[in-house]
């Protein structure tokens, strides 16, 4: 099968044109041995299969950060059949810096302007046939975002890869040329691949050529410093970067003509001048945000009784899963799918109920009280999850979210953050495992650990439910604004929380941040829709497994007791006297008080293998303690569960922010564990994590009970403040332990 490498600069379109070729049959895993994201698909429409990689986006083929080596040992080692490189055709020039480079390896390439719809629409013109005879290789026109061009270039590749390509460097024909040519013969004679592409590494010091080739190393150690000249000395790094660029303005630059323009700005130019704004940036975006939540979430979407005087009394009886809805005004849509799916489900309970009237008490409990509760609570909230992964997807391939991880640079600098960080801490509300992932495209150690740290308080999909649930049964017409003080109180306690750790445990500068901002444009329905898709599955695939089997267990540990009996009353079963004997521990948080203070203390339990398990759990319980309740058969499990047990809204409260701060899922556990090693760093983060919900869900419940304690915490905070001044400015020290004081005396005993 013919192996296709994409390979280019980030936010130049290569991702695109990979859900083109790709669409359904792409999946995604991690390269081996890094937690760097790893993307294949197969193209169907050329004859045979084609096999397409899409390798990270990078901007240059030295070994700086994870992405760029795996794309280089990709290229170098698997020996894909032809190298697609996509190039932004909007900023030509910073493109081919990286396509000098794929140039030295031996591989069949093939160039891909990308972008040229909106190349002709700026009046410009950019030669291709030019341009492919001047690099040696073939270039076409493609827009992927439209789907333009898209298969001539398959084709081409196709071609390209029947072909062997000797490798040439633009290095070849300046100053540089012979030591480069030395160097190239030098590897030859030692039988290297690729000898050019390590002849240029191997002279510019490359870390991993040095590692890899020591002895060819040392031999090119005179070549190298009889490279140098005034600007850069003997740096031959600097030398080999400065001599593409000028190849690349002196020789290819001129493939492109630009139409004279009166208007300075472009259209990307003038939203940025609000979008990106001082004062109306962070306003807009927090706007934005609301409108989704409202737009996800709100069972009231459009008040028509209070604002036209419009009567919708009745409206929903015409058809079933209306009951559903809110009298006197129009749900969201996400609310409106939502009660579609749940009177699907509803339907397919009530078919297995009747179904299984005949079997035996525990058969027809198991399954529809068990099984079919658990997993179709978790699913009922798939429209809702759904519609918000789409309006995020489009804020994200519009080009707007790279604008936020801008303008929350301002922000997340003073807490000891870059706007860097804010990217994986984004991907936090799709799910925390592929974010602390993320997290190994940040440089610097102490800014990698702290993003890792904060990015389970970015609420995941799977958190979700929990606030949705809870929400539509204890705040009634409210239910969007407590889910968006969720999220938002996940965001503000990462910012405090990194405030902390910045002036505690990793004290130090704030790395730079520079950031490349794409061009807004409308993103692609394919591209949006296999994307959802890919996130929709997960999680359906998650509630059929995971959550099937914990709802088979935590049915039996609620209908059995220690004799492995069948009891009446959840009160007699083994989850019960589990959830009593340690409700002790979260008294102080206030939702384990009261008889059935111990059920939420067992779904924030359960809420550590998955987050998915909260409302689960709450479900199955749910209905077993509705099963004493009188007058409860109107009302859902969950709805049923906080009226019986009383707990107040401080409360209430109090277990989503344990639920949205506490240990994440092991998932994500096993994640943090391989980025932070089993050292101090991760067990730094557990306590961290159990220390931090404990802490924040404690003052929520007695602040919100209690009013007169705000004062009280308020002064314990100013008092630890100061302390935290005092030390940084060096005026309180620590005294030392163990070897390290032992050495410290030893030292001054000396001296």
């Amino acid at each position: 099968m013919l192996k296709l490498a994409l390979a280019g600069n980030p936010n130049c379109g290569k991702t695109t044109l990979f859900n083109a070729l790709t669409g359904s049959t792409a999946y995604v895993g991690n390269w081996p041995g890094v937690t760097v994201e790893k993307r294949e698909g197969k193209y169907k429409k050329a004859g045979q299969p084609i096999n397409v990689v899409d390798l990270p986006g990078i901007y240059s083929l030295s070994p700086y950060s994870p992405e760029e080596v795996v794309s280089r040992n990709y290229l170098l080692d698997e020996k894909p059949d032809v190298i697609v490189n996509i190039l932004d055709a909007t900023n030509l020039e910073r493109n081919l810096y990286l396509t000098t480079q794929i140039l030295e390896t031996d591989r069949p390439v093939v160039i891909a302007l990308n972008m040229m719809d909106e190349v002709e629409r700026r009046g410009d013109k950019i030669d291709a046939a030019e341009l492919s005879r001047r690099l040696g290789v073939p270039v076409t026109e493609i827009s992927a975002l439209r789907g333009k061009g898209i298969h001539e270039l398959m084709k081409v590749a196709q071609e390209a890869a029947k072909k062997p390509r000797a490798a040439f460097s633009v290095l070849q024909e300046g100053e540089l040329a012979p030591a480069v040519e030395a160097a190239r013969k030098l590897l030859e004679t030692h039988g290297t691949d690729n000898p050019l592409f390590h002849a240029i590494k191997l002279l510019e010091g490359d870390e991993l050529e040095v590692k890899n080739h020591p002895d060819e190393a040392g031999e090119l150690e005179e070549i190298r410093k009889r490279c140098q000249n005034e600007t850069f000395g003997d740096d031959f790094e600097a030398l080999t970067a400065d001599a593409r660029y000028k190849y690349i303005t002196q020789n290819l630059a001129s493939v492109q003509h630009k139409a004279e323009r009166k208007e300075k700005l472009t259209r990307s130019d003038k939203i940025d001048k609000v979008l990106t704004s001082r004062i109306w940036g962070i306003p807009i975006f927090v706007a934005m945000m609301f409108l989704i939540f409202h737009l996800t979430f709100a069972e009231d979407f459009l008040y028509l009784n209070t604002f036209y005087g419009v009567s919708v009394q009745g409206w929903e009886t015409w058809w079933e899963p209306g009951s559903y809805m809110i009298d006197g005004g129009i749900p969201s849509p996400g609310v409106l799918l939502q009660s579609c799916l749940i009177w699907c489900t509803d339907s397919l309970s009530a078919l297995a109920a009747s179904g299984l009237a005949n079997a035996p008490a525990w058969v027809s409990s198991l399954i529809c009280d068990g099984v079919l509760a658990g997993v179709f609570s978790v699913l009922s909230f798939l429209p809702q999850i759904a519609l918000l992964f789409l309006f995020l997807s489009i804020l994200e391939d519009s080009g707007y979210m790279a604008r936020v991880a801008f303008i929350m640079d301002r922000i997340f600098r003073k807490f000891g953050l870059s706007g860097k960080s804010f990217l994986p801490l984004l991907m936090g509300f799709g799910c925390s495992v592929p974010a602390i992932m993320a997290s190994r495209t940040l440089e610097h150690d102490k800014e990698r650990q702290m993003t890792i740290y904060m990015t389970p308080w970015f609420s995941c999909t799977a958190k979700m439910p929990i606030y949705t649930a809870i929400a539509a049964a204890v705040f009634v017409g409210n239910d969007d604004l407590v889910v968006f003080g969720m999220y938002m109180l996940g965001m503000v306690c990462a910012i405090l929380g990194a405030l902390l750790l910045r002036n505690t445990v990793f004290r130090g500068q704030t790395a730079p941040f520079i950031m490349e901002l794409p061009a807004y444009h409308l993103p692609q329905a394919k591209s949006l829709f296999v994307h959802l898709w890919d996130k929709v599955k997960k999680y359906v695939v998650r509630a059929a497994t995971i959550i099937a089997a914990s709802t088979i267990v935590l049915w039996f540990v609620s209908n059995f007791d220690w004799s492995y009996h069948m009891v009446g009353s959840i009160e007699d079963s083994i989850i019960h006297d589990i959830g009593s004997l340690v409700a002790w521990i979260f008294y102080p948080l206030g939702f384990a008080h009261g008889a059935y203070g111990w059920v939420f203390v067992v779904a924030a339990i359960t809420g550590l293998i998955a987050k998915e398990e909260v409302v689960s759990t709450l479900t199955v319980l749910g209905i077993a303690v509705g099963k004493l309740a009188e007058d409860a058969a109107e009302a859902t499990a969950i709805e049923t569960l906080f009226t019986v047990s009383g707990i107040s809204s401080p409360a209430v409260i109090a277990f989503m922010a344990f639920n949205l701060l506490a240990i994440p899922c092991f998932a994500a556990v096993g994640a943090a564990r391989a980025e932070l090693g089993k050292g101090r760093g991760f067990k730094g983060a557990l306590l961290w994590w159990t220390a931090s919900a404990y802490v924040v869900s404690m003052l929520i419940y007695l602040i919100g009970s209690y009013w007169w304690t705000v004062f009280i915490f308020a002064a314990l905070a100013a008092a630890a403040t100061a302390l935290i001044v005092l030390w940084n400015k060096g005026k309180i020290k620590l005294p030392a332990r163990g070897k390290k004081a032992a050495q410290e005396g030893g030292d001054k005993k000396a001296s």
